[in-house]
């Protein structure tokens, strides 16, 4: 088992929880800043720690990321918007805490959490099992390491590799990943596996021939269930570009099959642009 995560808790004069970014919660856009998976698996973990239900699926879980999160102190607040028989809607937002200035919020979200029940009568399109290109791979229940996969003119769909520099290429793409942990000492729950995992939407859509130049500014996660099991699956499934602003949409996979969608919409921040065939991301998933 790994103690890899993206925060550690500290202790707070007011009594709050605060963590600490570790330094697998770093960003590869730029020096002292924090990751997407980390923000975001940080909200989505205050609003299941106090609002979730086993009687209500988190079906949409949207995070706004509108400032770059630094690697300084950070705690959540929540707070309910709405709490009925069958609809639940909290808020959050992701704060930070610097030695010598006022708190700044770097990400704000909403949960709308949904009852359970049983399905209306009748029958509705879906995919069928045959039109599915998503099969995920082999792999090991202690191996960290996401798999990558993209779409070629040999087969339709492309093998898994380890290495990221293989599928740098203007094709279809998609991830098999394993989330970290949010908080040391604490294994991700469903929920938390999913929003985590989902952030990849942004990386299997807007990387590219010459890597990856759109950074995105929020992820909206919509799932039916909860995904089952340790992996999730990503899969770009649309994506729009023009004048410097991409809108992407992905779905979620377990190995049962797909199980939600996540949205995100990126900027061009070719300025910092990250070129997988230069940059050494192994160290991310390395056993700890």
């Amino acid at each position: 088992m790994t103690n890899i995560a993206f925060f550690e808790p500290i202790d707070a004069p007011t009594g709050e929880f605060r963590y600490r970014p570790t330094t697998f919660a770093a960003s590869l856009w730029a020096p002292g800043t924090l990751n997407g998976p980390a923000v975001c698996g940080l909200a989505a973990r205050a609003v299941e720690m106090e609002y979730g239900d086993d009687e209500f699926v988190p079906a949409r879980c949207t995070i706004d990321l509108f400032k770059a999160a630094r690697d300084i102190t950070t705690s959540t607040r929540v707070r309910p918007v709405r709490s009925g028989g069958r609809i639940r809607v909290v808020d959050v937002e992701v704060v930070q805490h610097p030695v010598d200035a006022d708190e700044v919020i770097v990400a704000r979200g909403t949960t709308v959490f949904l009852r359970t029940s049983s399905n209306p009568p009748g029958e509705r399109w879906h995919r069928s099992p045959e039109s599915v290109t998503f099969r995920p791979p082999a792999t090991t229940a202690d191996d960290l390491s996401p798999r990558f996969a993209s779409d070629d003119a040999q087969d339709s769909v492309g093998h898994w590799e380890k290495d990221m520099s293989k599928h740098q290429n203007g094709h279809r793409k998609r991830m098999w990943t394993r989330a970290a942990p949010i908080v040391v000492g604490e294994q991700p729950t469903p929920f938390q596996r999913a929003v985590v995992s989902a952030e990849s939407a942004s990386l299997v859509s807007n990387w590219g021939t010459t890597g990856i130049g759109f950074i995105n500014c929020d992820l909206t996660v919509a799932i039916s269930r909860l995904p089952r099991g340790e992996r999730v699956g990503v899969e770009a499934d649309v994506h729009v570009e023009d004048d410097g602003v991409s809108v992407s949409n992905a779905g979620l996979y377990d190995a049962d099959g797909m199980f939600g969608t996540a949205l995100v919409t990126a900027v061009n921040n070719a300025a910092a642009q990250i070129d997988f065939t230069t940059v050494d991301t192994s160290e991310r998933y390395r056993e700890a």
